[in-house]
């Protein structure tokens, strides 16, 4: 690389001038995507916030980086406890702050993958039925499979409620205040790998008038902030199969972006949160309506939850990173 190609940050890190990037989302969730399999790009801060800026940028949720797990120090114990999970989801949020997870983004990772040639998820019929794609990430290593479609199926891992039996008796353990709406709100906190408070409306009115422009104020506020979504049970009814699916409609304020139109660990926890209230009898399998699609949650036997929904690449190109002002 010719000493023009490079520009420098303000620490002095090199950066190519011209750096190569695909853009993805997941129902609307969207992702600038860098193929980083040298583990050569010093990903900083303010390189993700010029990457994600709507105006300044290319525009995104946030940013995934592709990068060898044996190349990211924190993530060795991963490749011990399942040496194929040979790539791993560097995913930062669009303020620049690190990330555990992304549920849309994972699928959109796996996408990524296989347009570079590196990985494939196995298809319906390929292999035994477990048969699965592992994926490493902040969170733990990720499971995922090709399902008719375009979609990808993930086991998201466990999940658990924070606030333990009592939260779910009580049916909360944190209050939220969200502009637009009256009142403070009960709501129950759902940890999916990354924190989550959910909270239920009355009706879809109440979910148009809230305003996700302003961060909801929740109490008491875990120490790495947390997601809130707001939800709208829509009922139940037995799919084709005979099976009882649930469905709910949600919106939600992701920590370090804002109002996004999809979360994936959102819409997981959205379920299991509705499925606790729901209490006794309840669907293992819930369609999650957003303003960027509709995904599907299943409650595993397993104490996991997996996430299903598609994953789309629709551009590439390359970004001046002088232009971005990061230098």
């Amino acid at each position: 690389m010719t000493a023009p190609d490079v520009v420098r940050t303000a620490a002095g890190a090199a950066h190519p001038r011209l750096l190569e990037f695909t853009k993805g989302h997941g129902t609307q969730n969207d992702f600038v995507l860098l193929d980083d399999r040298d583990a050569a790009l010093d990903l900083t801060p303010a390189l993700v916030r010029g990457l994600a800026d709507r105006r300044a940028g290319i525009g995104g949720d946030g940013v995934i980086r592709v990068v060898p797990t044996a190349a990211v120090p924190e993530a060795a114990a991963l490749l011990e406890r399942e040496p194929a999970a040979t790539w791993f989801m560097d995913y930062r949020n669009a303020d620049g702050s690190v990330a555990e997870m992304c549920g849309n983004g994972v699928r959109v990772f796996v996408a990524y993958l296989e347009r570079l040639g590196l990985a494939r998820a196995p298809r319906p019929g390929e292999g035994p039925p477990t048969a699965a794609l592992a994926v490493g990430t902040r969170a733990g290593v990720r499971y995922v499979r090709a399902e008719p479609g375009g979609w990808y199926a993930v086991d998201m891992g466990p999940w658990h409620l924070p606030g333990g039996d009592a939260a779910a008796v009580a049916g909360y353990d944190a209050e939220v205040d969200v502009a637009g709406l009256p009142v403070t709100r009960p709501a129950l906190s759902v940890d999916v790998g990354n924190p989550h408070t959910v909270l239920a409306l009355a009706d879809e009115g109440e979910l148009s008038a809230a305003d996700l422009a302003r961060a909801p104020q929740v109490q008491p506020l875990p120490p790495a902030g947390t997601n809130v979504e707001l939800v709208v049970p829509l009922g139940e009814q037995a799919g084709a199969d005979g099976v009882l699916v649930g469905r709910v409609r949600m919106r939600v304020h992701e920590r370090g972006v804002g109002e996004t139109r999809s979360c994936g660990t959102g819409a997981c926890a959205a379920a299991l949160a509705v499925r606790t209230w729901a209490g006794a009898g309840a669907p293992d399998v819930w369609l999650v309506d957003v303003p960027g699609g509709t995904v599907r949650v299943r409650v595993l036997a397993s104490g996991h939850v997996e996430l299903a929904g598609p994953a789309a690449l629709v551009a590439t190109g390359r970004v001046d990173l002088a232009a971005l002002a990061v230098a």
